[in-house]
């Protein structure tokens, strides 16, 4: 009864840490919930974009790219958009960063109701940790607290 007692404390717990583990790994995307709609979080996104100087270079409407091939989507936008003097330091670090860059925030409706949109975005942190830019002296914080500041602007969280 003892052995069956702690095999069973034992898988529990394992459980628990790799339940956890999974949580924690968001493989670098940081996102935050709101119930706006994606119309309305995406018109604050670029009024955030605007007063903070920041470029939109494109917005790709999945769903609208999705119907043209008779397909279902959610609503779904990517923006894209960026400082040169933000990226350019950590493309002079290491030149794949460009595969991450510009900064990219997807709003996406994830359900009706309440908490309806998901606002969705790279962790600078994860974009260092994935191009070795461990080495340069990089403004990450900085850069992470831009995004997170749009996208609680976009949220209507601001």
């Amino acid at each position: 009864m003892r052995s069956i007692k702690i095999l069973s404390t034992l898988l529990l717990s394992g459980m628990l840490t790799l339940g956890a583990v999974a949580q924690a790994d968001s493989h670098g995307i940081e996102q935050l919930q709101t119930d706006a709609t994606v119309e309305e979080a995406a018109e604050r996104l670029r009024e955030a974009l605007d007063e903070k100087g920041l470029r939109l270079f494109a917005v790709v409407d999945h769903t609208s790219n999705a119907e043209s091939v008779e397909m279902q989507l959610p609503l779904t936008q990517t923006f894209i958009f960026g400082n040169p003097k933000a990226g350019t330091p950590l493309m002079q670090c290491d030149s794949s960063v460009a595969l991450d860059l510009p900064q990219k925030m997807v709003i996406r409706q994830v359900q009706e109701g309440e908490k309806q949109t998901l606002i969705e975005w790279n962790s600078p942190q994860y974009l260092a940790e994935r191009h070795g830019l461990e080495a340069c002296d990089l403004p990450l914080d900085k850069i992470e607290g831009v995004l997170q500041s749009l996208a609680e602007a976009a949220a209507g969280n601001s």
